[in-house]
């Protein structure tokens, strides 16, 4: 079999969060995510010299971490990390309790011992920030200063600094002068990270790529129109004007600022979100890029169909997708590849609680079975199989970072005969695309659409809010009244603002505990438009966009259940349950796969926790591939239930607890047009009001295939005997 190349190609972006206008910053992303994520990545290619892959490096992130390295930069929370714990405002540490917890629990707090109590103490849905803060000594405070710093230091920068692995393993009560020391090497690391990216490429072993420079939509900049290809009768905003000028300065600072960074212009480009259209195709050609990317499904609308995956998710012509293709406009040409999103879906959502090296040998198996299925019909070219995606914010989902995975995937592929790692430009070099697209679709890498980003009433008003600054930006511009630098400095918050990551949180797409400030930075950005011209704003950029309260995953049970465990669809049996539907958890990454299991429907009688089970049709035929479902509890800790027999007609049940079976412990379960089991609360050792947090898990040959949700649990308490007078009286 002729090798395979595997073309890795990590996206690396943050939005940018500075307001030049007053000087502050109010988001740590950049600074956080670079002593993690941007420096450990880096660090994981260096490890395997023979190793290929690209990077793409956002502008508006690498200005940023320029700010920290080189400008004094810093930001909200890195201030308060600062300020000696003895000498906090009450804001201030209302601030720290609430903010200083934001990470994955089960991955960066729980396995540091302190955090986890810290954690605990905070006592986040039970007390206020303002209640909280009461129980904080100073050394929990100086303790939290310096943990919410200390676990986003990726894992391989302990193994490389001793001093810094001493530090960790101090565990807690470090002093001032210890925690400054940490921030201090905080940004010893950050000065490292874009030095090591052009270190790599300057070596041979990575393709630096860019993105136009502040991430906006540009099939959206050149004509909001676009937008109902996909969708045909999607609300627009208002005003339609194009903005074709900003897509082009935002194309030609992200060449010109690469350039300056590294040394020499991008051949290639992930548009933002891997957004295309026919129409942006020659004005990113104009500025010298070769090469773009986006999605499969792009490319299966843009042929029809012909190249698109069966109900099953096997791919109709497989060698035509795994091969770059050539898209034109008039005399402009770009080579174009398309991403295998089934396959950077398992790296960014789902290996993660897989065994490491169970994990890299299933992807390389699947390469290996893409080679076997393209052979005899790729042309003499080998297959390119493209995996790309977010290489930040997947990572911290994993238990130890992802480092056991990245360093048995990277090793493994270069000892693998029949696996090339290649850059991207080294391959469409040596196998230049030969198959041309006629008419590109418009769409991004989410669904072949641009609903994320318009459509909703919240991002159409969004890109009316701006449209109307700049237009006022453009008559004050004609006007001359304004020095030509003021002019300069307003556009920049107009293509600040112009981002995508915006109206990626407004809408009901995505949804964080930070949607009100972002829409308070968006509209921040529009405001310094008139402050910079020295006009009062329009009193309705003081109103916030978002409109709904963060959305809760799932509802609560509000009464007692009578079930009889048959597998059958009762619908009166569950009408009391508490719901929760399949979807984005993670607000910062989207799964474009369809789940296993759609939706859980839980609750209780006084004696029992109920669990029911629905599929997209029959469970029993949905699940007939599955070895076993798992019911995983981080409360009551180190107790699951493993499901087996699913499509034998007699499943059995058994609960454990330290991995050990108690077998005195009688599950009943029924498989059939849905999954339903209960378990007496006495042998979960629950006792009324004590909480339960529990997942659902489906495994097959030990790997994990789905997981709901998918971050974080379902939390429910368990009932007292008067549940159900304290639910009527409510």
């Amino acid at each position: 079999m002729q090798p395979v190349s595997l073309a890795l190609f990590w996206h690396q972006h943050q939005p940018y969060y500075p307001d030049d206008v007053s000087g502050t910053n109010l988001m740590p992303w950049v600074r956080l995510h670079g002593t993690k994520d941007y420096y450990g990545m880096a660090l994981h290619i260096k490890e395997i010299p023979e190793f290929r892959c690209t990077i793409n490096l956002v502008p508006s992130l690498l200005m940023q971490l320029q700010g920290y390295t080189e400008r004094d930069g810093s930001d909200r929370h890195l201030d308060v990390s600062r300020i000696p714990a003895d000498g906090m405002s009450e804001n201030d540490l209302e601030y720290l309790v609430d903010n200083f917890f934001t990470a994955n629990v089960d991955t960066m707090i729980r396995p540091l011992t302190r955090y986890f109590e810290l954690y605990m103490k905070r006592g986040f849905g039970v007390d206020s920030a303002e209640q909280a803060v009461r129980r904080f000594t100073e050394r929990d405070i100086r303790d939290l200063q310096v943990l919410s710093n200390l676990t986003w230091m990726h894992p391989l920068a302990f193994e490389y600094d001793s001093d810094l692995k001493d530090f960790r393993d101090k565990n807690q009560s470090w002093t001032e002068d210890e925690k400054n020391w940490l921030l201090d090497k905080q940004l010893e690391i950050l000065r490292q990270v874009i030095p090591l990216h052009k270190e790599l490429a300057d070596g041979g072993q990575v393709e630096l790529t860019t993105t136009p420079f502040y991430h906006p939509i540009l099939p959206l900049l050149w004509d909001k129109r676009s937008a109902r290809q996909a969708m045909p009768g999607c609300s627009l905003p208002k005003n339609l004007e194009p903005y074709r000028d900003d897509l082009k300065v935002h194309l030609k600072r992200a060449i010109d600022f690469h350039t300056e960074l590294f040394g020499e212009p991008p051949v290639g480009m992930w548009p933002s979100e891997g957004s295309v259209s026919q129409d942006i195709i020659s004005s990113i050609a104009e500025v010298g890029i070769s090469w773009i990317a986006t999605d499969e499904e792009i490319l299966a609308e843009s042929t029809a169909g012909w190249i698109s995956r069966d109900p099953h998710g096997h791919m109709r012509h497989p060698e035509m997708l795994y091969r770059p293709w050539r898209v034109d406009d008039g005399s402009h040409q770009l080579q174009i590849v398309f991403r295998d999103h089934a396959m950077s879906d398992l790296i960014g959502f789902h290996y993660q609680r897989s065994d490491p090296a169970h994990a890299a040998s299933d992807l390389i198996g699947r390469v290996h079975g893409i080679g076997r299925a393209v052979e005899g019909n790729s042309g003499g070219r080998p297959a390119l199989v493209s995996i790309i995606l977010d290489g930040e914010n997947c990572w911290e989902y994993y238990p130890d970072g992802g480092v056991q995975f990245l360093r048995r995937l990277y090793t493994d592929c270069v000892r693998d005969q029949n696996i090339q790692p290649v850059r991207m430009m080294d391959y469409l070099n040596e196998h230049p695309a030969t198959d041309r697209i006629t008419h590109l679709y418009a769409g991004s890498w989410i669904s072949h659409n641009f609903a994320i980003w318009i459509g909703h009433h919240e991002d159409n008003t969004a890109w009316d809010h701006l449209h109307r600054t700049r237009e006022f930006l453009k008559q004050a511009e004609a006007e001359g009244a304004v020095t030509a630098e003021t002019i300069q400095k307003a556009w920049d918050e107009i293509y600040i603002a112009e981002g995508s990551d915006w109206y990626w949180w407004f809408g009901d797409d995505h949804s964080s505990s930070q949607d009100g400030l972002f829409d308070e930075l968006f509209r921040q950005h529009l405001q310094n438009v008139y402050t910079l011209l020295g006009v009062p704003f329009p009193q309705t950029l003081l109103h916030p966009i978002t409109r709904a309260e963060r959305r809760a995953i799932h509802t609560q049970p509000d009464g007692f259940l009578s079930v009889r465990v048959d597998g059958r669809l009762t619908y009166f049996e569950w009408i009391n349950a508490g719901h929760y539907v399949s979807g984005n958890e993670r607000g910062t990454m989207t799964l474009v796969s369809e789940s296993l299991v759609r939706e859980i429907y839980f609750g209780f009688d006084a004696d029992m926790l109920m669990i029911r089970l629905d599929t997209s049709k029959s469970a029993r035929e949905d699940l007939s591939n599955v070895d076993e479902i798992r019911i995983g509890f981080l409360e009551p800790a180190s107790t699951h239930i493993r499901v087996t027999g699913l499509d034998s007609g007699e499943p059995t049940a058994k609960l454990y607890r330290s991995n050990r079976a108690v077998n005195k412990a009688e599950i009943p379960v029924a498989v059939d047009q849905i999954v339903e089991l209960t378990v007496r609360f006495a042998d979960l050792k629950c006792k009324p009001d004590d909480p339960i947090h529990m997942y659902v898990e489906a495994f097959s040959d030990e790997q994990s295939l789905d997981r709901a949700p998918r971050e974080g649990t379902l939390e429910i308490v368990t009932p007292s005997p008067d549940f159900e007078m304290i639910m009527w009286q409510a």
